[in-house]
């Protein structure tokens, strides 16, 4: 059990005197019911009477609907409603740019685009009824990549986006140009990156019940409150018509957002059934209708001076959206100007285009634009070092932020351990000794990154607020609307509050978000719930153990000052002609309280609002709070034979602030490693008439345990002033730079470089036999002509007067 000293209200916490509980492997509060199977996920959800539901899908990749026929489908037995678009209430709706409709009206716009829907009795007679609605088209020409999209006279996917463009900005902060032109080395390139689905355990679902005039939504959406706004919307209902309640969330990473029309076309069904109804994705609708990673083409200018320091940056960003917007427009915007703060540019130039095509709609996905960001740029960093002669870390130490850098963008770092992190990755991949003695085929690279913990996006607030309430019999309830999607925010949360009150973390229970009963909050994205729900419940505890110290004070005569909390007892030092010091418990305070002549209980009222700036229009602005730092660094191998690379170690050193629980804290690394690799090697489908071949995991490989590598994850020793003690976010940065660090790795390797990802060994074996790393007959639609770049010479060793990764 850990013991604790409450702080005493309103004086600052010092990293020295961080209570035990902080920093410590406590057990999950949810581990018991996961590992028993008690937990209740989407699909787990039962209410009496209630109805499945099956969709029916566009096979073409753009159409006009020219005739829904129903009729069969409504004639089987055990079939209770059958909806098309004529049944909704045809609004568009979206989380940034309307263009969504719950199914569709007049147009599809994408394989897998939703045409009709309909609940029965149980899941296999909703299938077939489902089978037998007949949809007549009329196949219009689609646009099935970037070129095809911009091209002149090009189809539109929707009529009011001309040139097919969902969204554009640009700007130049200080003059990159000329920065560029007086540059003594630039180095550019042209990299893409592709589609890449979350592949989370579970996939999305709802079950939906109407009672008059209201319907209530089980969802595992990682956002209710901003779901229910949506929801409301695509429905055409007020808000206050909506409840949404969060289930147990079997995997995230930015999927379960909300975007999609499963719950809307769930609750529909209700209605018009009078009966509860859900449904639930398969594997394959999964690939098909949700929202996967944005693909990107960056073309990347960087300058240096000849002594390896910064000048300048110029980007040419064009990312495919998809038929549909959802997150998109924001994913754009995060990655265009966010990795400008891991250095010292002196000018930012940037065009950055959202461009519909007719293909699956894409969205939020781990890292939010960063992973392919630093995709690119990352590479250009690694051609620049090879170029000036400057091992890869030191380049990065040599123009790496600080803490008190202010980006040109106006992102005001506060705290910063980037050098830190560098230093660390280097020494714990061995760097410097493996650079003395290279082994043939074998290739190391390291890239950085940085995230925010928490981003102002909606409405001009990042905020969170939490209710902490004691009860009679020494326990605390965090009442809060955040929620967990499986990353042990609940946990973390119950940390923050038992060190606050003086508890046993068994002793603090947290709320599960329900927009009837919780809080209001923005929910699991922009790596937030530890930074600023952390410090909404801070204050919240608070406040309570400052009356519960009060009224304690009222009970014993004892001056509040005197008292403190800890393993749930209100202590105080013995009194004159006291034999032993006050240890009373936390239940019987609370109780006392409440039980007099005009009882109150022990509540609690914490709230956090972000201090960050809401972006302008072109993304000036300081985002977050807070930002947290990674440095990694990989060593591969690369068959000559065969192009077949493998990823031999990787060393992740992360600045996440204070480590509340380290296990989860490296979980979350671990498994953003693992999904980087992912994207970097394996995961990707053929493509035919706008939709994947075969759209399960037959085709689209997914990292398993035998090809993860040896893996160094270390936390640096940081602390960020404005978290709650010190803390800020970790879920999503170690993902960003593997595809980076993995590309440039096999480029030092072999010396081929690949610009489009996966990093195939099909690529790797062309680029070392033909300096083509695609052979022309399989380069898809919209792809990049490569070529392998010459083998890069040999890299410099350190020098001996100054230690590994040493500033120069």
């Amino acid at each position: 059990m850990s013991t604790t000293h409450a702080p005493v209200p309103g004086l600052p916490r010092e990293r020295d005197v961080l209570p035990p509980v902080i920093g410590s492997a406590v057990q999950r509060i949810d581990a018991v019911e996961k590992v028993t199977g008690r937990a209740s996920y989407a699909a787990d959800t039962r209410i009496p009477r209630m109805l499945h539901a099956a969709v029916v899908r566009s096979p073409h990749a753009h159409a006009r609907v020219l005739a829904v026929d129903t009729s069969r489908a409504a004639r089987v037995p055990g079939v209770h409603a059958v909806i098309t678009g004529a049944d909704t209430a045809q609004v568009k709706w979206g989380a940034f740019r309307p263009d969504l409709y719950p199914l569709a009206v007049e147009r599809v716009r994408y394989v897998g685009d939703e045409v009709a829907a309909v609940a029965a009795i149980d899941l296999e007679t909703a299938r077939y009824a489902a089978e037998l609605i007949r949809v007549e088209y009329e196949v219009l020409p689609a646009v099935l990549d970037l070129d095809a999209a911009l091209a002149d006279g090009a189809p539109l996917v929707h009529d009011d986006a001309p040139g097919n463009l969902a969204h554009e900005f640009a700007f130049d902060r200080g003059g990159a140009r000329e920065w560029l032109e007086r540059s003594d080395v630039v180095v550019e390139g042209v990299w893409q990156s592709t589609r890449q689905w979350h592949g989370s355990i579970e996939t999305i679902g709802c079950t939906a019940e109407w009672s008059q005039d209201r319907v209530t939504m089980w969802v595992n959406t990682q956002t209710p409150f901003l779901a229910r706004q949506r929801y409301a919307t695509a429905l055409g209902l007020p808000l206050r018509a909506v409840r949404v309640v969060q289930t147990e969330i079997g995997g995230g990473f930015g999927g379960k957002s909300g975007d999609d029309n499963t719950s809307v076309i769930c609750a529909i069904l209700a209605r018009k059934t009078g009966r509860p109804v859900q449904l639930v994705n398969t594997r394959e609708e999964e690939f098909l209708a949700s929202r996967p990673r944005i693909p990107m083409r960056y073309h990347v200018r960087l300058g240096f001076t000849s002594d390896g320091l910064v000048t300048a940056k110029e980007i040419d960003l064009v990312a495919d959206n998809g038929a549909y917007t959802g997150k998109a427009q924001a994913v754009l915007g995060a990655a265009t100007v966010r990795h400008d703060a891991l250095f010292t540019y002196r000018a930012v130039k940037a065009r950055s285009r959202l461009v519909y095509t007719n293909l699956v709609p894409t969205g939020a996905f781990r890292g939010f634009g960063n992973p392919s960001a630093d995709w690119a740029v990352g590479q250009a960093w690694d051609l620049a070092a090879t170029r000036l002669g400057i091992e890869v870390p030191d380049l990065f130490l040599l123009n790496a932020v600080e803490s008190g850098s202010v980006s040109p963008h106006n992102h005001r770092i506060s705290s910063c351990e980037l050098k830190q992190c560098i230093r660390r990755a280097a020494a714990a991949i061995g760097w410097y000794d493996k650079r003395a003695a290279p082994t043939p085929h074998r290739g190391l690279a390291m890239g950085v990154s940085v995230h925010v913990s928490g981003r102002r996006s909606f409405g001009d607030y990042d905020g969170s607020s939490a209710i902490v309430r004691l009860t009679e019999d020494g326990r605390a309830a965090v009442i809060i609307g955040e929620g967990e999607i499986g990353t042990g925010a609940r946990t973390t949360l119950a940390q923050i509050a038992a060190a606050e009150l003086g508890l046993a973390v068994a002793d603090i229970s947290v709320s599960r978000p329900d927009t009837d009963l919780t809080t209001h909050a923005l929910g699991a994205l922009a790596s937030r719930v530890t930074y600023v729900a952390g410090n909404a419940v801070k204050q919240a505890a608070e406040r309570a153990c400052e009356q519960l110290l009060a009224a304690a004070a009222r009970q014993t005569g004892r001056p509040a000052a005197e008292l403190w909390v800890e393993d749930g007892h209100v202590h105080a030092p013995a009194m004159p002609g006291e034999d032993t010091p006050l240890r009373q418990p936390v239940g019987t305070v609370v109780r006392a309280e409440l039980y007099r002549p005009g009882g109150e209980p022990i509540v609690g009222l914490g709230s956090f609002d972000n201090p960050s700036e809401f972006p302008d229009q072109l993304r000036y602005g300081n985002e977050s709070g807070a930002y947290n730092f990674v440095a990694e660094a990989a060593e591969v191998e690369v068959d000559p034979a065969t192009g077949a690379v493998t990823v031999l170690e990787l060393a992740a050193a992360v600045d996440c602030g204070t480590v509340l629980n380290p296990p989860l804290a490296e979980g979350q690394v671990e498994g953003a490693i693992a999904q980087g690799l992912g994207m970097a090697l394996t995961e990707r489908f053929d493509w035919d008439g706008g939709a994947p071949t075969r759209p399960n995991f037959v085709d689209y490989k997914m990292p398993t345990a035998g090809v993860m590598p040896k893996l160094h994850v270390e936390f640096a020793d940081s602390y960020e002033p404005t978290g709650p003690f010190g803390a800020k976010g970790v879920g999503e940065i170690a993902l960003d730079p593997v595809p980076s660090i993995v590309a440039s790795a096999v480029a030092d390797a072999v010396g081929v470089r690949v610009h489009e990802l996966p990093i195939t060994a099909e690529k790797i074996f062309w680029g070392i036999r033909t300096g083509s790393t695609t052979p022309p007959e399989q380069a898809g639609p919209g792809g990049l002509s490569e070529s392998a770049e010459p083998a890069p010479p040999d890299r410099p060793a350190p020098p001996r007067d100054r230690a590994p990764g040493e500033e120069r």
